[in-house]
């Protein structure tokens, strides 16, 4: 049963309150104040159990009968018109009822949205069969750091305003979730196509070459310049549909950790600061960290090259 956090009573303390009044003899008034309670409320309870009520649990606060409630016909019709995605006013126009009615009948059926008109997909995983074979690429804004943020001193109102932006650019691979990172001073096409030249180095010297690139719809990934860069490399480039970042998930998940481990896992003065820390995350991440979808083992574990490059004390 649910009691109200603030409640002064429950059923055993009303049953006390009875048992001392009816058994024992005190008077109410003197009852109701070593339960806590008025005098006017005790003499309630005491009444209900004279009346056969004796397990004294609160009652619902529900009317016993809503002479203005919606009929369940016009409710099942605002439904069925939503459904077939018409807006709230639409709707109530249609029927005939105030849009305040329509908008608090589709909250209670879980309808106020039209992505709710859709029925819940199911989750997809898939992963690559080799290293290279799909290489996710994102981008993450990051506000530039003039002092330690909220995010750390819970104080919003330090912030440090029109210091502007950094970006972080990540390229994850597909089968072995190994990951190359850095931040860059925007996110526009050539900053874009000069991170993913060096990310395909990178990925070289771990053995791997980048077959498919797999981007959402970002101007910089639609760009004429990131296309001939593809090109030149040989590499196919697919992209997301649009309105679905989970399509790109593990770039997704993989930005989260570095926003949870890295960016704001401590406080950092300076950007050049936290800037500076990414190596060292990135590093541990690709060599030591444990991936629960690679049976805890690290991601270097899958490339075709292992660096015997054991991080010391600076993780």
């Amino acid at each position: 049963m649910d009691i109200h956090k603030n409640a002064r009573s429950c059923p055993a303390s009303r049953q006390l309150l009875v048992r001392r009044v009816t058994v024992e003899g005190m008077p109410a008034a003197e009852a109701a104040g070593m339960a806590g309670m008025s005098r006017r409320r005790a003499v309630e309870w005491i009444g209900r159990y004279r009346r056969g009520d004796h397990e004294l649990v609160d009652r619902s606060s529900r009317p016993h009968g809503s002479p203005r409630r919606t009929p369940p016909p016009v409710v099942e019709r605002i439904i069925v018109l939503r459904r077939k995605r018409q807006t709230g006013l639409e709707i109530a126009r249609q029927v005939g009822i105030s849009p305040a009615t329509v908008a608090r009948i589709l909250a209670d059926a879980g309808l106020s949205r039209l992505h709710n008109l859709e029925p819940i997909e199911p989750v997809r995983r898939y992963e690559k069969e080799r290293p290279g074979e799909m290489v996710h690429l994102d981008t993450k804004k990051l506000g530039r750091i003039g002092r330690i943020g909220h995010r750390i001193t819970g104080d919003r109102r330090s912030r440090v305003r029109g210091i502007g932006w950094e970006f972080v650019h990540v390229a994850i691979d597909d089968y072995s979730r190994s990951s190359y990172v850095e931040v860059l001073p925007d996110e526009r096409a050539p900053t874009t196509v000069g991170f993913l030249d060096r990310a395909v180095a990178w990925f070289a010297q771990k053995g791997v070459r980048v077959e498919t690139l797999l981007t959402d719809n970002g101007g910089n990934y639609r760009s004429k310049v990131f296309a001939a860069a593809c090109n030149a490399a040989a590499m196919r480039h697919r992209r997301t549909r649009p309105y679905r970042p989970r399509t790109n998930g593990k770039a997704e998940r993989f930005i989260q950790t570095l926003l949870r481990d890295w960016a704001y896992k401590r406080p950092y003065t300076t950007s050049y600061q936290r800037t500076k820390r990414l190596e060292t995350f990135v590093r541990y991440y690709n060599q030591q960290r444990p991936h629960a979808s690679l049976n805890r083992h690290p991601p270097a574990s899958r490339l075709p090259i292992v660096e015997n490059n054991v991080l010391r004390n600076d993780t």
